[in-house]
């Protein structure tokens, strides 16, 4: 079976990884918060597990979206797990710019639109690899 015949991954394959991402991030989340004093080292401790459990959280999500929409070529489970990390990353990115007070609408806009437009260049440089048939290799 070829990569183009392959459909995309199903939400069931994906749930004991979300699962455990989530688990972990929330769980780290709520052991920062209520275990630690705000300084440097939990700070940056919150931030990772935030993209922990915002990634476990939604990925199922954006699994459900792609076998429900699926492209050509399909996704395989590594473009699903990078296009829920946008989402872990972005997230946490916007905490960290209002803790700094400097968050705004058109920031956070500014910032997801990026995000978007990085992923669909991504994808555009998976659809244009070039994929030789069968018959023009044995010639």
């Amino acid at each position: 079976m070829t990569m183009e015949n392959q459909p995309s991954p199903s939400v069931k394959t994906i749930v004991p990884v979300a699962l455990m991402l989530a688990v972990i991030g929330w769980l780290g989340i709520v052991g920062v918060i209520y275990y630690s004093l705000p300084t440097v080292g939990p700070r940056w401790l919150f931030f990772f597990f935030s993209v922990l459990a915002i990634t476990g959280t939604f990925l199922p999500l954006v699994a459900y979206f792609n076998h429900r929409f699926p492209s050509k070529p399909p996704v395989n489970v590594s473009v699903i797990l990078r296009q829920t990390l946008w989402i872990g990353i972005y997230i946490p990115t916007l905490a960290w710019l209002q803790i700094a007070r400097v968050l705004t609408i058109g920031l956070a806009v500014i910032l997801a639109v990026s995000f978007v437009i990085l992923e669909g260049l991504l994808r555009l440089r998976e659809r244009s690899r070039w994929k030789p048939r069968q018959e023009d290799v044995h010639e």
